[in-house]
C-alpha cells in the first residue's frame, strides 16, 4: 500500500512540474531585419563605403554620424542597443572573424526563401520568387497557435506585404497585418495608425518601418501576445536602391525600435523577465564594395547572415569568438525548443542549435545546450 501511494505521489509530483513549466514558458518576440549584413552588426558602418559618393550624399555627416577608428567604436555607434545592451544580457552569433558562422541553408538567398526557412526550419529546394504565392510549408507561428497556451496569442507584424502568403495566413487562422493593411480594432491609437498608412499617396511593398513598430507596440501593449513576430524592410529597400546612407539610418532607427520594444515589455508585468528576443536577418549582401546592393545565388556573401537572442535560458555571453557553424534552418526548433515544446512538421527541419554557456566557454569546438529554467 505504501508503495501505491508513493507511486501516486512521484506521478502528481511530475505532473506539477510538468504543468509548472508551461506555465513559466517565455513569450517569444522574433524580429528580423531585411537584408542587414553582419558585416555591419559587428564592424558598424564600412569605412569605404562611407566615403563613397555613389552610395552616400553626404559623406562628411554620415562619418559624423557613423563613422569611427575602431570597429568597436563604429558599432556602438550605428547600434548602441545591440552592444550597450544586448550584448551584455545576451548572446550574438556570427562575426566570421573568429571563425563564428551563420549561413543561410537555401539555394536562392532571397527573401522569400529565407523568411520560409526562418518560420519553418525547412530550406526548401523548391524556388519560389518574391511574389504572392501562398506557401505550403509548416511554419512555427501556426504550429504555436494551435497550442493551448498559444492559442489567439500569435502575431505577426511586417513591412513587407508578403508575408501573409509566406505563413499563409488564411489557411493557418493567424494574425498577420503586413504593409499597409489596416488593422482592424476600436482602440483609438491604431485607429489613428490607420489613418496615417491610408494617407500615404505613394505607397510600396514595403510599408515604413515606423508604422509597422508603431502598430505592433500598441497591440502588444493591448493585447499581449505570447508569440510577436515584428519584421523591419526598409534595411533591404536602401540597399537595393544603393543608399548606404539610408540604409544605415534606417538599421539605426531598427535599433532605436527593438530598445524601446525592450524597454516597453520589461516594464510590464506580463512580459518582465519572461520573454525572449530573437533577432536576425533573412538573407546577406554582397560583400564588394560593388556588390554589397545585391543578394542571389550568384553573388557572394548572400548567404551570410547572424543571429541574437537574450532572455530566459539564454546565458549572457555577448558576441560569441569562438569558432562554430549554425544555419538558418535550425531557427524554428530553437525558438519551440525554449519554450519547451517541440515542432513535428511534414517536412524535414533542422535540429536546435545549442547555445553557449560558461561550461563551453573553453571548448572551441563544443556546444552545450541551455535550457529555459524554471521556479
Amino acid at each position: 500500500m505504501k508503495a501505491i501511494i508513493i507511486t501516486s505521489l512521484f506521478v502528481v509530483y511530475l505532473q506539477f512540474l510538468s504543468a509548472q513549466s508551461k506555465s513559466t514558458a517565455p513569450n517569444i518576440f522574433v524580429i528580423t531585419l531585411d537584408g542587414f549584413r553582419w558585416q555591419e552588426i559587428f564592424n558598424g558602418a564600412d569605412p569605404g563605403l562611407m566615403a563613397n559618393t555613389i552610395y552616400v550624399n553626404d559623406t562628411a555627416m554620415i562619418r559624423q554620424l557613423y563613422g569611427g577608428e575602431t570597429a568597436v567604436t563604429r558599432r556602438q555607434k550605428l547600434l548602441p542597443f545591440f552592444w550597450n545592451v544586448l550584448s551584455k544580457e545576451g548572446q550574438l552569433y556570427g562575426n566570421r572573424a573568429y571563425g563564428n558562422q551563420a549561413d543561410v541553408k537555401n539555394f536562392y538567398r532571397i527573401s522569400y526563401a529565407g523568411y520560409n526557412e526562418i518560420f519553418t526550419g525547412f530550406a526548401d529546394w523548391r524556388f519560389i520568387p518574391n511574389t504572392p504565392r501562398f506557401n505550403k510549408n509548416a511554419n512555427l507561428p501556426a504550429y504555436l497557435n494551435n497550442l493551448d497556451e498559444f492559442k489567439g496569442k500569435v502575431a505577426v507584424f511586417s513591412s513587407w506585404n508578403i508575408f501573409p502568403y509566406i505563413l499563409n495566413e488564411p489557411a493557418n487562422r493567424i494574425l498577420v497585418n503586413s504593409g499597409y493593411e489596416p488593422l482592424s480594432s476600436n482602440e483609438p491609437t491604431i485607429k489613428k495608425i490607420n489613418q496615417v498608412q491610408d494617407s500615404i499617396s505613394s505607397k510600396s511593398a514595403c510599408r515604413y518601418d515606423m508604422l509597422t513598430f508603431l502598430m505592433a507596440k500598441q497591440y502588444t501593449e493591448q493585447h499581449h501576445p505570447k508569440m510577436l513576430v515584428l519584421s523591419f524592410g526598409e534595411t533591404d529597400e536602401f540597399a537595393h536602391s544603393g543608399r548606404y546612407d539610408m540604409y544605415l539610418q534606417r538599421a539605426n532607427d531598427a535599433d532605436r525600435m527593438i530598445a524601446s520594444l525592450w524597454y516597453s515589455i520589461q516594464s510590464d508585468p506580463f512580459y518582465k523577465n519572461n520573454t525572449v528576443f530573437i533577432i536576425t536577418t533573412d538573407h546577406g549582401r554582397g560583400s564588394k564594395t560593388n556588390t554589397w546592393p545585391a543578394h542571389h545565388l550568384f553573388v557572394k556573401g548572400s548567404g551570410e547572415i547572424w543571429m541574437a537572442l537574450m532572455g530566459p535560458g539564454v546565458e549572457a555571453r555577448g558576441e560569441i569568438k569562438e569558432p562554430g557553424q549554425i544555419y538558418q534552418n535550425q531557427f524554428a526548433q530553437t525558438i519551440v525548443g525554449l519554450l519547451g515544446e517541440v515542432f513535428a512538421p511534414n517536412h524535414s527541419t533542422g535540429k536546435p542549435i545549442v547555445l553557449q554557456n560558461a561550461a563551453t566557454e573553453k571548448k572551441q569546438d563544443t556546444f552545450v545546450s541551455v535550457r529555459v529554467a524554471t521556479k
